[in-house]
C-alpha cells in the first residue's frame, strides 16, 4: 500500500478541502471521500470498494482511476493497473503524467515495446515537475525499448547446452568459475539443510567442484571439503587462473566486518587452508560479494553498495601490493550505473570484463555486458551480449574459457534438472575477448628432480610489465599460467637459489582455431659453478649485434641475479647457426656476446665478474637443417664461473 498512501499525500490534499476534484458528481465524490478514510484506517478492501462505486457513479472521475490503478500495481496486477492508467490518460492525459510513466514501465516489462516508447514520450512532453529521477528512468525506458526492437530483429547466434548430470542435479546449481586450462570447474549449490538450523534457516549453500578428463567429460561433482565448506553459507566466488586461490563471500560471520565480507583460502596439494577474512579496506560495513581475479595475480574485481558509488550495487576494484590491499577504486560511469552492475568476471586477457546490470539499456531486468579496457587504462562503452542470451528475465553469473568460445552460465530456463542449472554455449564473435593461450606444466630441480616451488611470470617485451603471474604448488611443482595470445612475450621462472628459466612466445594469429593447453615443464638449476642457462629473449638486429630494446626485459633479470648473488661470476657466450661462414658467425657471435656484457656492466654489475665468449656456429644443442633448429641455435647463454 505504500505507493498508495504515498499517492494519496501528494495528490488529493486540496482536493480533499476544496472540492476540486475533476468529477462533479457529488455521490461519486461522496463515496470517493469514503475511500479516502478508509485507506487512511488501513482498511483497504473498503476503500477499494468504495471507489469502484464511486467510478460506477462517474466512470470519468480521473483521482479514483488513478487511486485503482495504484492499487492493482502495489498487488502486482498488472493488467488492472494499465486498465486504469490507459482509463485516467483518456480522459486527460496531462492531469497526471506519472500515468504515462507508469504504463511504459509495464508496457516494457509485458514486452510490449513500441507502446512503451510511445507512453514514455507522452510522459517526457507532459512532465511539468521535470524531476531528474523520473526523467532519468523515462529516457532510460526509451533506450531499452528501442534496444529490444532492434535485438530482436536481429538476433545472435545462441544455442545453449546443459553441462549435465555430472554437474547438475534437482538442487540448484550457479555461479560456475573454471581454471585457465579448463580442467577444473568449480560452483555453487543450494540444498535443503537438515535440520533446519535454530535461526530457522533451511537451505545451505557450499562449494562443489568437478574435473575434466583427457577426453573432455567432466568428472561427478563432489563438495569441496572442510575447511572451505563449514556449517555456514559459503557462495559467490572465483578462484585464479591455477586454482589454488579462491575468493569467496560469507555473511554474518563473527569475524566479519559488514554485512557480506570477501574471504580468501590457498590450496597446497589437495589441502585447502582455513578461509581468512580479506578485511578492510576491502571489506567495509556495507555489503561486498561476487569477486573475481585477474591473472595479474594482484587485481580483485568485486561488487559492493559501499558509499561512493554512482547507484545501488556497483563494481570496484582493489590491487595488492607491499602494504597490501589497496583503498578500493570505483570502476567508473562508464560501467556502473544508477542500477545495479553485479557479478563481474575479468577475462584471462585481463582486458574484458564481463558483467551484469540493470542500468544499462538491454532486454529487461539484469542484462549480460561486457567492456574492454582501453590502451590507456580506462574503459569503453559497454556492449550488450545481445537476444536472446539476455531475456526480459534477469541473466547473471556468466564466465569465458581463454580459448574465448566458451561461455559458461546458469540459467533457470525449461528442461533442467533442477531449478537452475549451468550452461554452455559458444560465444557470438563480436563479443569475444582476446584469446589467451594457457601453459602447464611442472616445475623441478634439475640434478635432484624435487618438486619446486617457483614463480612463475609472463612478461611483455613491448614495455616489460608483467602481465600475468603466479607461484607453482609447493607440495607438487605444478603450475598454470595464461597470457594473451596475441602477443610477444617472456616468459620467467624463477626459484631462491636456481638460475631462472626463460622462454619466449610469438604472438599467434587469430585463425579461429582452438587453443589447447601447452604442457611444458621446466628444470631449475642451482645456482653453482659450471651450471649454465640460455637467455632466450636477448634479441639483435639481424646480423649485427645491437641490442633490441625488447632484451631488456630478459637482461634485467640477469642483473637482478647477480645484485643477489654478489659472489658469482659469469661467462657470456654467444652462439650462431651455421648460415653463412663461420669466420663471420664466429665474429659475430663475439660481439654479440660483449654487447650483453656492457649492457651488464651500465646497470652496475662490476667488470671483474662478467666475462665473454664467442663460439659461433660451433655448439648447436640441435639441427641446423629447420628454421625452428636454426633459431634455437642462436642464442646467448650465461655460465656461472
Amino acid at each position: 500500500m505504500k505507493r498508495i498512501f504515498i499517492l494519496f499525500v501528494l495528490l488529493f490534499p486540496l482536493a480533499m478541502w476544496a472540492q476540486n476534484y475533476s468529477s462533479k458528481n457529488s455521490k461519486a465524490i461522496k463515496l470517493f471521500e469514503k475511500g479516502q478514510q478508509a485507506l487512511y484506517q488501513s482498511r483497504e478492501a473498503d476503500a477499494i470498494n468504495y471507489f469502484e462505486q464511486a467510478l460506477a457513479a462517474d466512470p470519468k472521475f480521473i483521482e479514483v482511476n488513478i487511486m485503482l490503478a495504484e492499487w492493482y500495481l502495489d498487488t502486482k496486477n498488472a493488467e488492472g493497473a494499465m486498465q486504469y492508467y490507459y482509463e485516467a490518460v483518456a480522459i486527460d492525459a496531462a492531469f497526471f503524467p506519472e500515468a504515462w510513466l507508469q504504463l511504459g514501465e509495464l508496457e516494457l516489462k509485458a514486452g510490449n515495446n513500441a507502446k512503451a516508447k510511445e507512453n514514455y514520450n507522452n510522459f517526457l512532453r507532459y512532465d511539468r515537475k521535470k524531476k531528474a529521477d523520473s526523467q532519468a528512468k523515462a529516457k532510460h525506458g526509451i533506450a531499452c525499448a528501442d534496444f529490444r526492437m532492434k535485438a530482436m530483429a536481429n538476433p545472435v547466434p545462441f544455442n545453449p547446452e546443459n553441462m549435465g548430470a555430472s554437474i547438475n542435479s534437482k538442487d540448484d546449481e550457479y555461479l560456475p568459475t573454471l581454471t585457465a586450462d579448463n580442467n577444473t570447474l568449480v560452483f555453487t549449490r543450494r540444498f535443503p539443510r537438515k535440520p533446519t538450523t535454530a535461526q530457522g534457516i533451511n537451505e545451505e549453500e557450499d562449494f562443489y567442484v568437478s574435473l575434466r578428463d583427457e577426453k573432455g567429460n567432466w568428472s561427478k561433482s563432489t563438495r569441496m571439503p572442510e575447511p572451505v565448506n563449514s556449517n555456514d553459507n559459503e557462495g559467490a566466488q572465483c578462484i585464479s587462473q591455477d586454482g589454488r586461490v579462491m575468493f569467496f563471500t560469507a555473511c554474518g560471520r563473527q569475524d566479519g566486518v559488514g554485512r557480506c565480507d570477501l574471504y580468501m583460502c590457498t590450496r597446497k596439494g589437495d589441502q585447502w587452508s582455513k578461509p581468512r577474512n580479506v578485511g578492510q579496506p576491502v571489506n567495509s560495513g556495507a555489503w561486498e560479494s561476487q569477486p573475481t581475479f585477474s591473472i595479474d595475480g594482484r587485481t580483485l574485481y568485486f561488487v559492493s553498495d559501499r558509499k561512493g558509488g554512482y547507484g545501488g550495487m556497483d563494481i570496484w576494484k582493489t590491487t595488492f601490493g607491499k602494504s597490501g590491499w589497496s583503498e578500493p577504486e570505483n570502476l567508473g560511469p562508464n560501467i556502473n550505473t544508477p542500477g545495479n552492475e553485479m557479478s563481474p568476471f575479468i577475462h584471462y586477457d585481463d582486458k574484458t570484463l564481463y558483467f551484469s546490470s540493470d542500468g544499462h539499456a538491454g532486454m529487461g531486468g539484469m542484462d549480460l555486458f561486457c567492456v574492454r579496457r582501453q590502451e590507456d587504462g580506462s574503459w569503453g562503452k559497454p556492449e550488450n551480449l545481445g537476444y536472446p542470451i539476455n531475456t526480459l528475465s534477469d541473466e547473471t553469473n556468466l564466465i569465458v574459457s581463454a580459448d574465448a568460445r566458451t561461455a559458461y552460465y546458469s540459467s533457470d530456463r525449461k528442461g533442467g534438472y533442477g531449478k537452475q542449472d549451468i550452461y554452455t554455449f559458444e560465444l557470438p564473435v563480436p563479443v569475444r575477448p582476446e584469446r589467451s593461450l594457457c601453459l602447464s606444466g611442472t616445475v623441478y630441480d634439475q640434478a635432484s628432480k624435487q618438486k619446486l616451488s617457483a614463480t612463475v611470470s609472463v612478461l611483455s617485451l613491448a614495455t616489460g610489465e608483467i602481465i600475468s603471474t603466479t607461484t607453482s604448488d609447493p607440495a607438487t611443482g605444478h603450475y598454470v599460467i595464461s597470457m594473451p595470445a596475441a602477443q610477444d612475450y617472456a616468459i620467467h621462472v624463477s626459484a631462491k637459489g636456481y638460475l631462472f628459466h626463460s622462454q619466449s612466445h610469438e604472438a599467434l594469429a587469430d585463425q579461429g582455431d582452438v587453443l589447447e593447453t601447452v604442457v611444458t615443464d621446466i628444470p631449475l638449476s642451482r645456482i653453482e659453478k659450471g651450471q649454465c642457462i640460455a637467455l632466450r629473449n636477448v634479441f639483435f638486429e639481424t646480423g649485427k649485434s645491437d641490442i633490441l630494446d625488447p632484451s631488456k626485459v630478459e637482461l634485467d633479470k640477469v642483473v637482478e641475479i647477480l645484485k643477489a648473488n654478489p659472489s658469482i661470476k659469469i661467462e657470456l657466450g654467444g652462439h650462431t647457426d651455421n648460415v653463412g661462414k663461420p669466420a663471420d658467425n664466429q665474429l659475430l657471435s663475439e660481439r654479440r656476446a660483449q654487447s650483453v656484457m656492457e649492457y651488464l656492466k651500465s646497470q652496475g654489475i662490476a667488470s671483474d665478474r662478467l666475462t665473454y665468449r664467442g663460439y659461433g656456429e660451433s655448439k648447436p644443442i640441435t639441427t641446423n637443417d629447420t628454421e625452428e633448429g636454426r633459431q634455437q641455435n642462436r642464442r646467448t647463454e650465461l655460465k656461472i664461473l
